[in-house]
């Protein structure tokens, strides 16, 4: 911090860590967040993170197989409010492309990274671990909003030299068809010994409507964000649900909505609509056998709410089985066996997860999984490491911090132990034991003495007991 208060930059702090740029202006960030609101303890929390950071800027090394990063896709059309589109177009070429065979791809989030980032394929490569990087655009004709062009440029990431380029154009009906003429053509040119027989196998067509597929994407991005986007994207969900009832993404995303819901406490989740969650994640299961987006999503849900762990994590299996390259399902399955207290299996899964996922926006979500897998396992030393780790990326997410306040309850931490509480106080006054208790009773049934453990960390802590 003493660099930081000597007016350094953050070019001159890297050089003098010896840290990558971008690890240190999340850092100083944090600490002036703190410093901002006069909090010097956070701060110099913050500071001293920096100085652990370096092991996040260790060279990835790369995969065995081909592998891969699907960069945001240019939007075109003219129009700002179709970089939804764009994006979408993104992130279904890369679930295309994990679902083919012996190919290691990026997960989209981490790609996101790169979106207002002047495009250095070499850097990306090294930075995200991958040999090859596709860029490219989707342009939606002025004129007529249903004809499509998709272009794509793949290059090698590890000579900077471009490989291939090519447009592929169609109608909206046509979307699947046009994702997958990209996703077969650059699995061939990076594999060229990828049986045809392997890439159609990876095919897969989720609607048969285009529309229920546009609100489907325009409902993806921020569902987690807040209460008010998570409504927003149910009623968009709901309305690609009426246009087709038999969309199993949907159906997970709606799910999953109300799942997230419950773990931000954005307000407490009655019973009629935790009985809507588990029954959007049957159809979900139902309608999308094969589809490894509505499969996780559905079997998160369900082991969250209902406490159907085996039939829960069966249906992430299928999720990695269909694409192994899927790191939010391996991400579901991780957090999963955390609550039910298998920790070396948890870490495993987030340990496959972050590899396919190096830069993703969430990293929150990562370590807090690594917390709570240590500190339902009893090891807390390492849980608080993790913690501390999950609120330098989100300081105000409900899960960490009534993670943090239960660990430092457990290791004596007495006053930042209280500093958690007040601060879940704040951001939710009505958070009590009961509440925390209501909130986690699937998984209190599945491991009682890993949560009795939680709920001892809580109380020493000092939450509320409130009522049951």
């Amino acid at each position: 911090m003493t660099l930081l208060m000597q007016g350094k930059s953050n070019k001159a702090i890297c050089r003098a860590l010896g840290l990558a740029e971008p690890t240190v202006k999340r850092h100083v960030s944090a600490i002036l967040k703190a410093l901002n609101v006069g909090n010097r303890t956070e701060a110099a929390l913050a500071a001293r993170r920096i100085g652990s950071a370096s092991t996040d800027d260790a060279p990835l090394e790369l995969p065995e197989a081909p592998s891969i990063a699907v960069l945001p896709f240019a939007n075109l059309s003219g129009d700002p409010g179709q970089d939804y589109f764009a994006d979408g177009m993104a992130v279904e070429i890369s679930i295309a492309l994990g679902r083919i065979p012996r190919l290691f791809v990026i997960a989209s989030s981490s790609a996101l990274a790169y979106r207002s980032r002047p495009l250095d394929v070499r850097k990306i490569g090294v930075e995200l671990g991958v040999r090859y990087v596709l860029d490219g655009s989707v342009r939606r004709n002025i004129k007529n909003r249903r004809r499509i062009r998709i272009t794509g440029r793949l290059s090698d990431a590890s000579v900077g030299r471009q490989l291939w380029a090519d447009r592929f154009e169609g109608d909206l009906e046509d979307i699947f068809a046009l994702q997958d003429r990209v996703a077969a053509t650059i699995s061939a040119t990076i594999v060229p010994a990828l049986r045809s027989a392997e890439t159609e196998q990876a095919r897969r067509k989720p609607t048969d409507n285009a529309t229920a597929y546009d609100l489907y994407l325009r409902a993806l991005p921020p569902h987690r964000d807040s209460f008010r986007q998570n409504q927003e994207s149910l009623r968009l969900i709901y309305k690609a649900i009426e246009l087709d009832p038999s969309f199993g993404a949907a159906y997970g995303l709606a799910a999953y909505c109300y799942h997230m819901q419950m773990v931000f406490a954005w307000q407490p989740l009655p019973d009629d609509r935790i009985r809507e969650a588990i029954r959007l994640a049957h159809l979900a299961a139902e309608w999308g056998e094969n589809d490894p987006e509505a499969l996780w999503m559905a079997g998160k849900t369900l082991a969250a709410l209902a406490g159907d762990t085996d039939h829960g994590l069966a249906l992430m299996n299928r999720s990695t089985e269909l694409n192994p390259n899927s790191a939010r399902a391996w991400w579901a399955s991780g957090l999963t066996h955390a609550h039910l207290g298998h920790a070396e299996i948890a870490l495993n899964h987030f340990s496959r997860a972050r590899r396919l996922n190096p830069r993703d926006a969430a990293e929150h979500a990562y370590w807090n999984g690594v917390a709570l897998a240590h500190l339902l396992s009893g090891s807390y030393a390492a849980a608080k490491r993790a913690i501390d780790r999950a609120l330098l990326d989100w300081p105000d997410s409900p899960p960490s911090l009534r993670a943090k306040a239960a660990i430092c309850g457990l290791i004596g931490y007495a006053e930042e132990a209280r500093n958690c509480v007040r601060r879940i106080l704040v951001l939710n006054p009505a958070t009590t034991l009961a509440t925390v208790a209501a909130l986690n009773r699937p998984q209190i049934r599945c491991n009682p003495s890993g949560y009795k453990n939680l709920f001892e960390g809580l109380r020493r802590a000092g939450l509320p007991e409130g009522s049951a």
